[in-house]
């Protein structure tokens, strides 16, 4: 609002009532793309579909990146059809919850994303996926940020959590200290692989491995039948407090760091991040939300949010 009303003011030479006009439709329009904003971000905060620890762990990062964040981000203008979506069947269910930063000149963030998918698979039981991701913008070539926690039974867990990193590490030494070595990131996996119940993940895709850093955590966590409970207890004990300290790394050296980066390396950075978001599009949702929602519904998702990663 504050950004709008002197944009009103210089564009427009008109009558007190015009203006008057113009000024009451920027405040509704405001208050409209805010109510869209928190009706949606109530639904998406849910995460009604896991269990106690893995809410609760994806409510405070998010919470987390929004209160440290707030003013560099704009609210979520998502349909509402967009930002929860279900399959014809109701056998799938998801919601998305995407905020872009402020123009580049205000702020380093380009957008982040945080999502839910909630799927009956055929063999019984569920998929459940929960998400967060942060892109950072030109203006800095730090690390984005990324978790996904991916469950498809009670005894099974997939953890993805990392820095992805946005330059090369071989030709830039001074990059590979300050983001991972110095901040000991590859101590956190190191924690979590000596617990008897994780194993090392490895996708399948050749092209996500190219994407993460050397010190990313990758891992399954398989869990005895005879323990149940145990993947909850694995959460809150021992994901939850690396996953905030991953956070709070990102947060503090990468997203409210400053870097300086030069007018060539911009552009380079520019190039690289779009062929990166563009292949996530294509590859990433543009396969996976067919199959799971159908065409109409994936269409309609997928073309409410192709604007965010594509150049």
């Amino acid at each position: 609002m504050a950004v709008a009303l002197p944009v009103i003011f210089s564009n427009f030479r008109s009558s007190p009532s015009s203006s008057r006009s113009k000024i009451s439709f920027n405040c509704s329009s405001a208050s409209s793309k805010m109510e869209l904003h928190n009706e949606g971000r109530t639904k998406f905060m849910e995460f009604p579909y896991v269990s106690a620890p893995h809410r609760k762990l994806m409510q405070h990062l998010i919470s987390t990146v929004e209160n440290r964040l707030g003013s560099q981000l704009l609210p979520c203008t998502l349909p509402p059809d967009v930002q929860y979506y279900q399959n014809q069947t109701g056998t799938a269910h998801a919601s998305l919850h995407i905020r872009s930063g402020h123009k580049p000149s205000q702020s380093q963030i380009d957008f982040l994303l945080g999502s839910w998918i909630h799927s009956e698979l055929p063999t019984g039981g569920a998929l459940n996926i929960t998400s967060l991701s942060a892109y950072l913008n030109s203006l800095t070539d730090a690390p984005n940020f990324l978790i996904e926690l991916i469950q498809s039974s009670p005894t099974s867990l997939i953890l993805i959590l990392d820095l992805p990193p946005r330059k090369d590490l071989v030709f830039n030494p001074d990059y590979l200290h300050t983001f991972y070595e110095g901040t000991q990131l590859d101590t956190r996996r190191q924690i979590l692989e000596k617990i008897p119940e994780v194993r090392p993940y490895i996708s399948s895709s050749l092209y996500i491995r190219s994407l993460v850093s050397p010190t990313a955590i990758m891992v399954r966590i398989e869990t005895e039948a005879s323990q149940p409970g145990r993947v909850e207890e694995l959460i809150k004990d021992n994901v939850d407090p690396i996953a905030k300290e991953v956070l709070d790394i990102w947060l503090d050296q990468c997203a409210c760091g400053k870097r300086e980066v030069g007018e060539t390396e911009r552009a380079f950075l520019e190039k690289r991040d779009g062929l990166i978001k563009t292949k996530t599009f294509e590859v990433d949702l543009g396969s996976s939300f067919p199959r799971l929602f159908g065409p109409e519904v994936a269409d309609r998702v997928l073309g409410a949010i192709r604007d965010f990663f594509t150049v």
